[in-house]
């Protein structure tokens, strides 16, 4: 039996209002490109990933200006107002070409620092049996739990508690019914994992590293920033 594939799904129909700016936070530029333009270079880059579906806005002119929107493994589609609904979409793409039992990658639009080790960790990590696994980094501070009121109710075991962080992998046809699902049922979910919470699933964590982070508010990009040029360094 031959081994599954791996495709990538970037949900970028956000507008990251977090971020204060005039442009969606994927489009703000980060050293010689723009935030998504990095983000994407790993999955492009990774010679197991056989193609990556963007999934952007109805208005969004921006991507197509981008050197990358040309690339040959990449195409996009429609997204959603909400993360889930531009998920879903980029699944049903990757359904016309994709087999049923090969594996998804989705990825944030805003993490642009995302490395090839970690990729290869998350890929590296899947079991038989597995529904899916994501990158995920361990906390070290202590860690309260509020009661609602802005006092605390307790404190967590910090061993137990992960961030977590994408990509985000798991197989094509449960993803892709698990959010029809929650989509039709209206459950919260912000993640992949999630979905498969609400199903009872336990999906796998691998330690991934506290460089991929998310573009959020603006003093994260400064930070990614001196990580890609920390990295670009190391190579010279």
């Amino acid at each position: 039996m031959s081994a599954p594939n791996f495709w990538a799904v970037v949900p970028a129909a956000g507008i990251g209002s977090r971020m204060r700016a005039s442009l969606p936070k994927q489009y703000l530029p980060l050293l010689d490109a723009t935030v998504i333009e990095y983000a994407l270079r790993p999955l492009l880059e990774h010679p197991l990933v056989k193609g990556v579906v963007v999934a952007v806005a109805e208005d969004d002119q921006q991507f197509y200006r981008l050197s990358v929107a040309k690339h040959p493994k990449l195409r996009t589609v429609l997204g959603g107002i909400e993360r889930a609904a531009s998920v879903h979409a980029g699944l049903v793409a990757l359904s016309a070409e994709a087999d049923e039992k090969d594996w998804v990658l989705v990825h944030d639009a805003a993490r642009p620092c995302l490395s090839q080790t970690d990729l290869n960790r998350l890929i590296d990590a899947l079991q038989p049996g597995d529904c899916g696994a994501i990158l995920a980094q361990t906390v070290v501070e202590t860690v309260k739990h509020s009661d609602g009121s802005g006092c605390i109710e307790h404190t967590l075991d910090r061993r137990l508690v992960y961030l977590a962080q994408t990509p985000q992998c798991f197989g094509l046809h449960e993803l892709r019914e698990g959010y029809a699902h929650a989509l039709e049922h209206g459950w919260l979910v912000t993640d992949e994992a999630s979905v498969f919470e609400c199903m009872g699933r336990r999906p796998r964590l691998v330690n991934g590293s506290r460089r991929n982070i998310k573009i959020t508010h603006p003093d994260d990009l400064a930070l990614a920033s001196f990580y890609l040029q920390e990295k670009v360094s190391s190579c010279v």
